[in-house]
Formats: structure tokens, C-alpha cells, sequence
């Protein structure tokens, strides 16, 4: 390895075109011009050191050097092997396998799509393009699938799978809860796996209305009774006044005390009196 010596050291022997052409050098730049030859010389020495031991074990081939500049006042000398073997060490990452999206076949027009709306709030096949909100597609509340197809919770929640839902703000009052909409196309599935079929669905309804109305007509019946008592209490009234007692004739108990009675012809009460 050479020394760097071309900082602000001129190439000719003339001491006086030396001094015309550029300024002398501080004595801190000559101490770091001298440091550096220093530091250059020994990593040459330790290199050379080096190379008749690599020669001991078998290395019969002669290595080319190059020298690098390294920038920091002084050269780097590299062998070629070096370099090569650097970059046969280097790991080479092969690029990731390309990966296809996973498609959804639509149930009504057999085409594949990304996504939709009904794919991806209730887990159904079919494209935006096929939706229909207003018949096949209709959402329908909670109290709707209970009434009409006489679900229970449990039915809805707890068989599996649970029936997937969206929430949406009650039209009737914005500060009551949010609603529960379900696509009535599950709803009536879900409903078959219940009840089996159509004339079971039916049956149960009629059912339920003969004991609506039976309790309906029992409450109608204990609503007269307690008319019925109300009106008969309203008409009978007791008598709180006092009791004057209307006396009949005069009769003689006994003269000689001069005794006589008389008797109420009301309540039957008798007063005995003295005349004087």
C-alpha cells in the first residue's frame, strides 16, 4: 500500500516554483499527512505478513491486487478473488410466488366477483349486480321472524349457524335501540329446519290463533264480571240516618197507676209512660 503524499506536495524538485505555485502546508496537516503514511505502512506490512502463511497451506495460485482509493488519505489494496467471492456470498432472495385472489361464483348468474354486499353482511353468493331487495333479497326485523315464522331466540342465536344480521336505526324513534335486520331468504330456511314443513308452519299458526283466542275471550269474560260487580256495588247504598219511630194509638196498661204504653209501627219498640 502507498502513502497518500499528494496533498499539498508539489511533483518538482524547484523549491522556488514550488513556493509560486501553492502555499506551504501547516504543521497540523503535515502531522495528519505523516499519521496516515504511517497507518498505510503497517496494514501493507500486516498484509504482507499475512501472505506466506495462505501460501504454507496450499495456495499455489497468484492472487492480483488492485489498490482503492479510499477517500480518507490513504489506498486500499484488494484482490480480485476477494471481490468475487463477496459477491458469490451474497443471498439472493427469489421472488414471491404470485397468488391469485380467491373469486366468488354468483348462485344466479354463475360469474365470479370479488365481493358484494350480501357476501360479505350475510355470507351469501350472489353479486351486487343480482341483488333484489324487494323480493328475494328483503330484509325483514327481528319481531317479523318471530311473529310470522314463529322462531324462538334460541332458534335464531343459538342454532347453528346463527343467523347473521345488520343493525340499522329504528325508524319509529332514533333514540331507542338500533333494529336487527335479517335476509328473509335465511329466515325461511332456518324456519323449514324448525318445523319441517309448510303444513307444520301452518298447523302451529292455527294453534296459536285457537289459544289467542281463547284468551282472548277469557279476558273479555273477567272484564264483565268486574263491570258487573262495580255497577251492582254503585247501586245499593246503606242508610246511615237515624231512626224516628212513628207510635201508634194510645193503650191503657193499668188505671189505678195511671200506666200507658204505646208501640212504634216502624221497628216495634214500646214506650211505657205515667200520666200525672
Amino acid at each position: 500500500m502507498e502513502p497518500f503524499e499528494s496533498q499539498g506536495v508539489s511533483s518538482t524538485d524547484d523549491p522556488a516554483v514550488e513556493q509560486s505555485s501553492k502555499p506551504e502546508l501547516s504543521a497540523a496537516m503535515r502531522a495528519k499527512i505523516e499519521r496516515n503514511r504511517q497507518r498505510a505502512l503497517m496494514l501493507r506490512q500486516a498484509r504482507i505478513a499475512s501472505r506466506p502463511l495462505a501460501a504454507a497451506q496450499g495456495a499455489t495460485s497468484a492472487k492480483v491486487c488492485r489498490t482503492i482509493d479510499s477517500g480518507a488519505g490513504f489506498f486500499i489494496e484488494e484482490e480480485e478473488g476477494e471481490e468475487e467471492e463477496r459477491r458469490t456470498n451474497m443471498v439472493v432472495h427469489e421472488p414471491a410466488p404470485v397468488i391469485e385472489p380467491d373469486y366468488l361464483v354468483c348462485d344466479d348468474c354463475q360469474k365470479p366477483f370479488m365481493d358484494s354486499y350480501l357476501s360479505n353482511s350475510f355470507g351469501l353468493s350472489v353479486c351486487d349486480k343480482c341483488r333484489d331487495n324487494d323480493e328475494k333479497h328483503k330484509l325483514i326485523s327481528r319481531t317479523e321472524a318471530k311473529q310470522h315464522y314463529l322462531l324462538k331466540d334460541c332458534d335464531i342465536d343459538k342454532r347453528e349457524p346463527p343467523l347473521r344480521f345488520i343493525l340499522k336505526k329504528n325508524p319509529h324513534n332514533p333514540r331507542w335501540g338500533d333494529m336487527k335486520l335479517y335476509l328473509k331468504l335465511q329466515v325461511e330456511k332456518r324456519c323449514m329446519e324448525v318445523w319441517g314443513s309448510e303444513a307444520a308452519l301452518e298447523e302451529a299458526k292455527e294453534t296459536r290463533e285457537e289459544n289467542r283466542e281463547v284468551q282472548k275471550q277469557k279476558r273479555f269474560n273477567k272484564k264483565v264480571k268486574e263491570l258487573r260487580r262495580a255497577v251492582r256495588s254503585s247501586m245499593w247504598t246503606k242508610d246511615t240516618s237515624a231512626h224516628q219511630h212513628q207510635y201508634g194509638p194510645e193503650v191503657v196498661v193499668n188505671l189505678e197507676d195511671d200506666l200507658y204504653k204505646k208501640t212504634c209501627t216502624t221497628c216495634g219498640h214500646e214506650l211505657t209512660y205515667e200520666k200525672m
